[in-house]
């Protein structure tokens, strides 16, 4: 599977952002399914949805597309007021939960949804092709869909997704059936949707995943945004770890300069508190004192780690089903 590829995208703080909502909440009758959802997201970047199960990831995704409407707040999409219809012919959506006939083939789904989203007549036989051929199942167009697995009905969802070049994709747990490799494919489709200047909203339970491609993330609990934050620096805790030999306890202390000094055994020293740019400084200050360095870890937190860190400050209590 090889990912899309397009001219360079303008810069997106040239343009609107492509989702904006304010204070958008959702209820149910007596369940208030998402309240104060306020969130920006640029043109041209790959944005993280997450939190846990009944923060509401699945009601907001319902109201960007237009299966449902708000309660409260407001919302605007590609410049358009939540809703409109004119505007889901740009949108790309992968929902979690989908079923297609099971008596269609893989190429009949997909012209289906070429005639759905109004393109010329002319265009669905190359859509449906580059679409397959993209997804990897190019050659299953003609087989039925009751023969797939689980992750082949996965990837023709995305190639339903991808259909019209849209501007925005919306994927709602994109690889939850699919094994590495599939997944590894994922990514390098988001990658290249990015490169080619479209904006991906990615609503995903596997943390890893969401680390390895997205710019920034919005964390959701009870329906309001927790954070909104760029993912290098909601994962950088600025730390250094290094093996130095040849480095006296004076020479050691020195380095407190550059951050709160943490000695450690095997030859090993920490440091915390160390901006990220002064870690060649740092090292540079070593060999001058004549020590040896044999090794640098900068810290790094995983996401789950920030993920868990940010819910557990918030306060005690019940959380909602979506």
């Amino acid at each position: 599977m090889t990912a899309p590829t397009a001219a360079p995208a303008p810069t997106a703080a040239a343009d609107p952002p492509v989702i904006e909502t304010h204070a958008l909440a959702k209820r149910y009758g007596a369940t208030l399914a998402l309240a104060d959802l306020t969130m920006t997201v640029p043109r041209g970047e790959v944005f993280g949805f997450l939190g846990p199960n009944g923060a509401g990831k699945t009601t907001a995704v319902k109201l960007l597309v237009g299966l449902t409407r708000p309660s409260g707040g407001s919302g605007r999409l590609l410049g358009a007021p939540l809703g409109d219809v004119a505007t889901r012919r740009r949108i790309g959506y992968l929902p979690e939960l989908f079923r297609y006939q099971p008596w269609m083939t893989a190429r009949e789904v997909l012209a289906l949804h070429c005639e759905l989203a109004r393109l010329p007549r002319e265009r669905w036989g190359g859509e449906a092709a580059a679409a397959l051929e993209l997804v990897g199942l190019a050659d299953r167009a003609a087989d039925k869909i009751e023969t797939y697995s689980k992750g082949m009905q996965q990837r023709l969802g995305l190639g339903v997704a991808l259909l019209g070049s849209p501007d925005l994709v919306l994927l709602d747990e994109p690889t939850s059936a699919l094994d590495p490799v599939g997944r590894l494919d994922v990514r390098q489709i988001i990658a290249g949707l990015r490169d080619r200047g479209a904006t991906v909203f990615l609503n995903s339970h596997l943390l890893t995943e969401v680390e390895r491609v997205c710019d920034r993330v919005a964390i959701v609990d009870r329906g309001r945004v927790v954070a909104e934050v760029a993912m290098r620096e909601l994962l950088d805790d600025r730390s250094v770890r290094l093996r130095v030999d040849g480095l006296g306890a004076a020479d050691q202390a020195a380095l407190a300069r550059f951050g709160r000094l943490v000695p450690a055994a095997d030859g090993w020293l920490a440091l915390t508190g160390i901006e990220g740019d002064s870690v060649p400084d740092l090292v540079a200050e070593v060999v001058r004192r004549g020590g040896r360095v044999r090794a640098v870890v900068p810290g790094h937190r995983t996401l789950e780690d920030r993920f868990l860190d940010l819910l557990a400050r918030e306060e005690p209590g019940p959380r909602r089903s979506q």
